[in-house]
């Protein structure tokens, strides 16, 4: 299965092959599951809570390991955890809850850390950090105390770190989750002026309509491409589609 929005030649960034993990107790909550990323592929995902979504994104960042399957990104076929180390400034995972994201005291060590452990000079962090931070309306946030900040500000501040180390790919698991409108079509905008791929979970189908080329429902450990979300969603502007 290709879930892939572009006719491209080109290899995939992300290639999923017949993905399986279970957890103990909980029987298969990946079941199979194949999935390719191209270049510029902006895929929303949707189905129920304990679906398989946000174990499909740990599973892609190798912090869960599947009990059967294939992973591959950016042509190299990747095992242990030095092969994923490797690709960890190539593609930036947004977790549902800000405060698995957010460490230091203040809001610009955080955005500023990812760049520095890359080997960027001081000078380059900082200015990355504070451009960071203005693309997300954040300016004058620098010298906030992260854990004093609202919920929403949170999760723009937990968006600017992964940002901050300009990741080809994006998992964005809930990034909609906290943030009042205003903050939300700022964030729309942003995410709409991003040159890179990205996969977003939401259980807002709206939000992920104005950002997103394909939607897909997952449910009970698969991808289903058999449905395109996008179509009920422009059929229907005022339903929330929740799952």
């Amino acid at each position: 299965m290709n879930v892939s929005s572009h006719e491209n030649p080109a290899a995939p960034l992300i290639r999923l092959k017949n993905i399986c993990f279970s957890y103990p107790g909980r029987g298969m909550v990946l079941d199979h599951v194949s999935l390719e990323i191209m270049k510029g592929d902006r895929i929303g995902l949707i189905g129920p809570n304990g679906s398989g979504k946000t174990t499909l994104f740990h599973i892609i960042m190798g912090l869960l390991k599947p009990t059967a399957g294939n992973i591959k990104m950016f042509g190299k076929t990747l095992q242990s955890d030095k092969d994923f180390r490797e690709i960890y400034s190539k593609v930036g995972l947004l977790f549902q809850d800000a405060d698995d994201q957010l460490f230091s005291p203040t809001v610009l060590e955080d955005v500023a850390f990812g760049p520095l452990n890359l080997g960027k000079s001081k000078e380059e962090v900082r200015e990355i950090a504070r451009k960071t931070l203005a693309d997300l309306g954040l300016s004058g946030f620098e010298e906030r105390i992260t854990h004093k900040l609202s919920g929403g500000e949170k999760r723009l501040v937990a968006l600017a770190t992964v940002l901050a180390m300009e990741p080809e790919v994006l998992l964005l698991d809930e990034p909609s989750t906290g943030l009042d409108e205003k903050t939300k079509n700022t964030l729309i905008e942003v995410l709409n002026r991003l040159d890179l791929s990205y996969i977003l979970i939401s259980h807002e189908s709206e939000f992920m309509a104005k950002i997103t080329d394909m939607m897909f429902m997952m449910e009970k450990g698969k991808i289903r491409t058999d449905i395109d979300l996008r179509r009920y969603v422009h059929a229907h502007p005022h339903s929330s589609h929740r799952h």
